[in-house]
């Protein structure tokens, strides 16, 4: 007896090798594309118990989306489509996020292609069209959620706000260097905008187009609105951009006509991109996010009374220590943080003098003379050191992980709703991993 080798050469069991005859066509199985196949499958069967999908729509569904259902149009048996449950959006997006998917038409995609998302899916069809609308059209139900999240730790007892650690990185907007223009090229681009629209609003009225020519013209019109739009915005926001500017420099500010809010900022690596600074802040203990906003100010400077705000605000009391680092050094702030009860630890600025940054100044509030010489003694080194080691790890995750190197989207209040997908997506993630451990 004799066995065959993958290419047809017969081998003796003795070991040795005989030829075969090969004057015959080689015999090879060819795929057949045209037959007809049967895959029963149960979509509840495809992920295994403890599978990260199963553990965040389990998690969503502890939370109130009442919110969300709100909204819905369809109601009872009145005409209309049913809407698509928002419960299976919302897992969706936290589910996508917490993978680095940031597109909607890649989750599209996945939601007919992957097990993972066919099952949070169960069945029911989406498109990007949806998914897009829903990511970037919730933002007070998203903070809502933000809200619930972190309420329901802190009864676990996982969050206690002791001590919150704060920073801000920088992410690159959706616009490019050369949309940002002056006052006077955003006048000229004005004047154009509403031509363009003029003419292409004639042209529809005059042509007698067949449907398929007109829905061309009607996108073509809806671009050439939308770009008008963006000037008008991209011009109030000058303003503002003037604000930023020293007094000799005002007449440079320039505003991006793709998205009017961001900002050119000096970026980790040395570069100047537009950008928008988001701003995090981190329970140190349990590495929650406890707070998520975003600013078109390239500095930190002034950023944490507001982040103060929205953590009361989101869980009813402050924490008892803030740790941020020199950029975010404004002395009101220490004040009224130092006035609410909340240790500030953040190192102060060296004076050129030579003078003992440490030694409280004769014009220092007492907070103020409070957090320096804080900031001398050993200890409150030791805590600072915490800062490092908890947000700005939380940053490097969301950046790396979740999707938050750069936006898609444009507009401050839709860059908002993505970073809170990011900090809702950390932090379900954060809660599977407590409660497994």
């Amino acid at each position: 007896m004799s066995e065959h080798d993958l290419f047809g050469e017969a081998v003796c069991k003795d070991g040795s090798a005989r030829r075969v005859d090969r004057s015959g066509a080689a015999r090879v199985v060819k795929a057949n594309r045209r037959q007809a196949t049967m895959r029963p499958e149960v979509l509840d069967e495809l992920l295994p118990p403890d599978h990260r999908a199963r553990d965040i729509w389990e998690l969503v569904e502890r939370l109130d989306l009442s919110g969300f259902y709100e909204r819905i149009e369809a109601r009872g048996s009145a005409p209309g489509r049913p809407a698509t449950d928002p419960q299976i959006l919302v897992t969706l997006w936290i589910y996508a996020t917490a993978e680095g998917v940031g597109s909607a038409r890649a989750l599209e995609r996945l939601c007919r292609e992957h097990d993972a998302y066919r099952w949070i899916c169960g069945g029911v069809a989406v498109n990007h069209h949806t998914l897009s609308d829903f990511r970037v059209g919730r933002g007070q139900e998203l903070e809502e959620l933000m809200t619930q999240v972190l309420g329901l730790l802190m009864s676990e007892g996982v969050v206690n706000l002791r001590r919150v650690a704060q920073d801000g990185t920088r992410v690159r907007a959706s616009a490019g260097a050369a949309s940002f223009r002056r006052q006077r090229s955003l006048e000229k681009c004005l004047s154009e905008a509403r031509q363009r629209v003029e003419e292409l609003r004639d042209e529809c009225q005059a042509k007698d187009s067949p449907p398929s020519e007109r829905r061309r013209e009607a996108a073509r019109e809806r671009a050439a609105r939308e770009r008008l739009k963006r000037v008008e915005r991209a011009l109030k926001k000058l303003p503002e951009a003037r604000a930023a500017k020293p007094e000799k420099k005002k007449d440079e500010a320039r505003v991006s006509t793709t998205d009017p809010e961001a900002r050119v900022m000096k970026m980790g690596d040395g570069g100047w991109r537009p950008a928008f600074n988001v701003q995090l802040a981190v329970d140190t203990e349990s590495r929650v996010i406890v707070g998520v906003d975003v600013t078109s100010q390239g500095s930190d400077l002034g950023q944490m009374s507001p982040m103060l705000e929205q953590i009361e605000r989101r869980t009813g009391r402050l924490p008892e220590e803030m740790l941020v680092d020199g950029g975010f050094v404004h002395l009101k702030d220490i004040e009224t943080a130092g006035g609410s009860g909340v240790a500030v630890y953040a190192p102060p600025m060296t004076p050129r003098s030579g003078r003992d940054p440490h030694q409280p100044l004769p014009r220092d509030a007492p907070e103020v003379a409070q957090w320096r010489a804080r900031m001398g003694t050993d200890e409150a080194k030791e805590i600072y050191k915490q800062r490092a080691a908890t947000v700005e790890t939380v940053n490097g995750d969301l950046r790396c992980h979740r999707g938050l190197d750069r936006f898609l989207v444009r507009g401050r209040d839709k860059v908002l709703s993505v970073a809170l997908w990011a900090g809702l997506a950390y932090n379900l993630l954060r809660w599977t991993a407590i409660g497994s451990g």
